[in-house]
């Protein structure tokens, strides 16, 4: 498992006064072309370089560091830009600029800057957040934030002035993009004045682990800009040189920059030891690294010593004249919450230990895994399709701040389990990234304004249980496959409320919302049929002039004007196939309309002209004749008709399924 190392103390050891003179000249004022080409080689050649001014808002190259940084603009979305007030950080001109601005994050309850670096996966960085409250907000109280690293939680920002502090961490990017995420606690809005990330061989720090850092001061010649903070210990004398100390060979293994091994110190009054103590929480592991360079040149005296950490000790080392040498100790427990060292000489050394500079890291172990790539690639591209700025970092970690409207299952991945996105004013088609979400169950998109068809993909999402697409614009049926899995009772699929054509079938629900195109069609073009027919009739009986004919006692089809293959009745035949008129099943406007059957049983509807009729006796032929003429599967088919003195009736064949309302909307009959 990789750990990560906070980096607690990274001190040079040298004269207090003579650190502060030697600090302030190596980094105020304008670099050398030494130190220029330096940086601009680390910037402009190495993609892992990145150096960003949170709240500026363009690029710029500060003269006082040599180092080009950029606007945050390109690697977070949300957030307000403020400036600082300058005379909190008179003591801070080795910062440069970027203490002069900061970005807040007054809304969302984790905000988070994106980090793509080129060839990052599997590789280590340096990572340095700088925080200076500088009263930017005029309120005169500084919050108090999480930072998380990843999905992991990496510290708690608690400054105790307005002044710049900051913290930094070794990390090994376990992808090509890695998230530093503010998170909001409850006690004051988030803020942020530099990101900083530089390239780190963490190798060098033992195998498979990372680092965590706090401390103050710059070297620019450092390759890995480390910053160091000065110190010196208790009952020692510095020393320094201004000698050349080989810096470029193997034995600087952490690539020290040469003003830090350049400064050293030793025990006062000849001692033959240095101590030092410092307290540190129980409840973690710690690596310790001791840098050293022999300064002083004697011919017939070498400095030979042995380090002792809490019991542990490591030696004897002879020291070479101006070659470095780093010797670490790694995962140390505290005893009693101290971790306490002691470097002592040994009984052939001539001369008295020295120290050059001292690193102290504390190990972090990240257990939590980011969410399972296939969602993250599948939510991010939902993302960007409805420009959903309020989603930063990982979609479901850390717990508790998940991206809004997402929850997830948190195994080992989490992964999205729902997607509550109603009433979030979405625009556009529905993304078909829902269906490379596989473990969702629960979908809500109602009541935005979402335009096209209901993708059919959706139905392959095998846990997917609800559905709901109400309160859209969308078009076109629902797919079929959806459909089924809400008739077979697996999925509750909502859309009635959809202002569009996208519905089920008009017979399901007994909805009287909806005609179903196709129906209202197949009426039109009936009763166009049946309209052009009595025009037809109309027109051929002006045309030929022919009186009517009617034929009161027989069928003959020669004689009467129902001269077809229709079987004639006798009004008494048509009182006993009606049993005397027994069943009145409906009522027109030539006059009621009686169920019976005929003698082999066959159901009849037998419609019977009235006296009283307000449609006369010409209509009531006109209609005979059309049925004569027009045949449909959709009409019923008349059987045969009475024409004797007054009474006159026409027998249909029964339809016993409703009439045509109850057909089209589904209605009980």
């Amino acid at each position: 498992m990789l750990h990560n190392l906070l980096l607690l103390f990274v001190f040079v050891i040298t004269c207090f006064r003579y650190l502060i003179l030697a600090t302030a000249t190596a980094t105020a004022g304008v670099i050398n072309n030494n130190d220029l080409q330096r940086r601009k080689l680390a910037t402009d050649e190495n993609p892992g370089f990145v150096s960003i001014d949170c709240g500026v808002e363009d690029d710029y190259f500060d003269n006082s560091t040599g180092i080009r940084f950029k606007s945050d603009t390109e690697f977070i979305s949300s957030g307000e830009n403020h400036d600082t007030f300058p005379e909190y950080f008179l003591n801070n001109e080795q910062f440069g600029k970027r203490y002069e601005t900061v970005r807040s994050f007054p809304n969302g309850m984790k905000n988070c800057y994106t980090l793509k670096l080129e060839q990052a996966t599997n590789n280590s960085f340096r990572i340095r957040a700088s925080f200076a409250y500088g009263n930017y907000d005029r309120k005169n109280k500084i919050p108090k934030f999480d930072l998380y690293l990843g999905v992991n939680y990496w510290t708690t920002v608690n400054l105790t002035n307005f002044e710049g502090f900051f913290y930094e961490i070794i990390h090994v990017f376990p992808a090509d993009t890695e998230y530093v995420c503010l998170a909001n606690t409850g006690t004051g809005t988030p803020f942020i004045s530099a990101l900083e990330i530089r390239p780190s061989n963490i190798s060098t720090y033992g195998n498979g682990s990372s680092l965590e850092l706090i401390n103050i001061g710059l070297y620019k010649d450092d390759i890995y800009d480390r910053v160091w903070y000065p110190s010196q210990l208790p009952r020692s004398v510095p020393i320094n040189t201004s000698s050349d100390i080989d810096t470029q060979g193997s034995g600087n293994l952490y690539k020290l920059p040469v003003e830090v091994l350049r400064t050293a110190v030793r025990p006062f009054n000849g001692s033959n030891s240095l101590s030092y103590s410092s307290s540190f929480a129980s409840s973690y592991d710690y690596n310790l690294y001791f840098h050293f360079a022999e300064l002083e040149f004697f011919e017939d005296k070498q400095r030979e010593i042995s380090i002792t950490v809490n019991g542990i000790t490591q030696g004897p080392f002879t020291l070479e004249y101006l070659k470095p040498l780093s010797i670490s100790f790694q995962r140390l427990r505290t005893v009693e919450g101290n971790i306490t060292f002691t470097i002592s000489t040994t009984m052939e050394s001539g001369l008295p230990p020295i120290l050059n500079a001292l690193e102290y890291y504390q190990l972090k172990q990240f257990t939590d895994s980011a969410t399972d790539p296939s969602d993250v690639n599948a939510i991010m591209s939902i993302k960007h399709t409805y420009n959903r700025d309020d989603w930063q970092g990982d979609p479901c970690l850390p717990k508790g701040y998940s991206w809004s409207g997402l929850s997830c299952h948190f195994g080992s991945p989490p992964r999205i389990i729902s997607l509550n996105l109603s009433s979030s004013k979405l625009t556009g088609e529905i993304s078909p990234s829902l269906a490379h979400l596989l473990e969702l169950q629960s979908i809500d998109l109602s009541y935005n304004d979402l335009t096209g068809s209901v993708p059919d993909v959706l139905a392959t999402l095998p846990k997917l249980k609800s559905l709901n697409i109400s309160g859209n614009k969308l078009k076109g049926p629902i797919p079929q496959s959806l459909k089924d899995k809400s008739d077979h009772g697996s999925l509750l699929l909502s859309f009635d409320e959809n202002q569009t054509s996208c519905h089920r079938d008009p017979c399901e629900g007994n909805s009287k919302k909806f005609i179903v195109p196709v129906v209202v069609s197949i009426i039109a073009a009936v009763a166009l049929v049946i309209l052009l027919s009595v025009l037809f009739i109309f027109h051929r009986k002006r045309k030929r002039k022919q009186t009517e004919v009617v034929n009161n006692t027989t069928a003959s089809n020669k004689e009467g004007f129902l001269k077809s293959k229709n079987q004639p009745f006798t009004y008494s035949e048509i009182v006993t196939i009606t049993a005397n008129f027994k069943t009145g099943i409906g009522e027109g406007g030539f006059g009621k309309v009686f169920h019976g059957h005929l003698n082999d049983g066959t159901p009849v509807a037998v419609k019977l002209l009235s006296s009283s009729s307000k449609q006369g006796y010409k209509e009531f032929q006109a209609e005979a004749q059309s049925l004569m003429i027009v045949h449909h599967k959709n009409l019923v088919s008349l059987i045969g008709y009475c024409k004797e003195d007054d009474h006159m009736a026409l027998v249909y064949e029964f339809m016993s399924n409703g009439n045509l309302r109850q057909h089209l909307f589904c209605m009980d009959t």
